[in-house]
């Protein structure tokens, strides 16, 4: 008989279940190979699904893989927030620990744990970016692709795991109202070998700085709910900018509206080393366990 695994969904960077991102979790996942994680992601058919192991490294509190339904990924937010929420209530980590360490295929991340239970508030640094201009050819395509005006010098390149494509557009309205051709993104993103489009702009009402979309149709998701590593990503770039668009070392970014979602990224950067921290709540939908064949 196969061996059954504990698996828990959630939905990430929401308090409350159907306003965040949904992520699966296979708890007891010594044994799986890659090719059967890969098959329980396309199985799951969520944007990603993690698998949690034992540490390879004696400074890790557990390890974590990630798969979308078509591939790994060496990082990813609300994967990397969801699984940590899940080892905590899984007892894979010691009760009332707030320090923890994280590794997957990025390396070693840190974790930081506030409250306990429902309120639970999970954030994970993001492994360092590396951010560069995008070209002519490149603006021309992306704008091409979001059906919308591009300003000069608003496009690049960010890899912090996941290759991200991003556009600021300035204002939210721009970003909420936006109505991509996902053909066009989608093989930008292949040309380019992006996991997706991140797009962002100022809001000026509610509790939220900023307006995020990303679309990763390349991937089998014309548009993910919330995204931590195109917020992470977007954070390094303005940070790398010189923060010229004002909005400082912390924010609440907005995601999700415009797929009946309602999700709520925490976004810090630290000043003197520019480590990047992408954070939130979490919501349980699902307990039980996963008997694969």
């Amino acid at each position: 008989m196969p061996t059954p695994r504990r698996f828990m969904q959630l939905d990430v960077f929401a308090s409350r279940l159907f306003d965040g991102n949904p992520l699966a979790v296979v708890i007891d996942a010594d044994g799986l190979d890659t090719t059967a994680m890969q098959r329980i992601a396309q199985w799951t058919n969520l944007s990603e699904t993690t698998f949690l192991l034992p540490p390879t490294s004696s400074a890790a509190d557990y390890r974590v893989r990630i798969f979308t339904p078509r591939q790994e990924l060496p990082f990813a937010g609300h994967p990397s927030v969801g699984s940590a929420w899940v080892a905590i209530e899984a007892g894979l980590v010691a009760a009332g620990k707030t320090a923890l360490v994280q590794e997957c295929a990025a390396g070693l991340l840190p974790v930081q744990v506030a409250g306990s239970g429902a309120q639970r508030l999970i954030r994970v640094q993001a492994p360092p970016a590396r951010i560069d201009a995008a070209d002519a050819a490149l603006h021309a395509a992306l704008a091409r692709a979001l059906r919308i005006g591009l300003a000069p010098g608003e496009a690049c390149h960010v890899d912090n795991g996941p290759h991200w494509i991003l556009g600021n557009l300035g204002e939210a309205a721009a970003v909420r109202g936006l109505q991509p051709d996902l053909a066009a993104v989608a093989a930008l993103c292949l040309q380019q070998r992006a996991v997706g489009v991140g797009v962002f702009g100022r809001e000026h009402a509610g509790g939220a700085a900023m307006a995020v979309r990303a679309f990763c149709p390349a991937d089998g998701i014309p548009e993910d709910p919330v995204t931590g590593s195109a917020n992470a990503a977007i954070m390094a770039w303005l940070g790398e900018r010189g923060d010229r668009d004002g909005y400082g070392l912390r924010y609440r970014a907005s995601q999700g509206r415009e797929v009946g979602r309602d999700g709520i990224v925490e976004v810090a950067r630290d000043l003197a080393s520019g480590a990047i921290t992408i954070g939130g709540a979490c919501a349980i939908g699902v307990r039980g366990d996963l008997q694969p064949p």
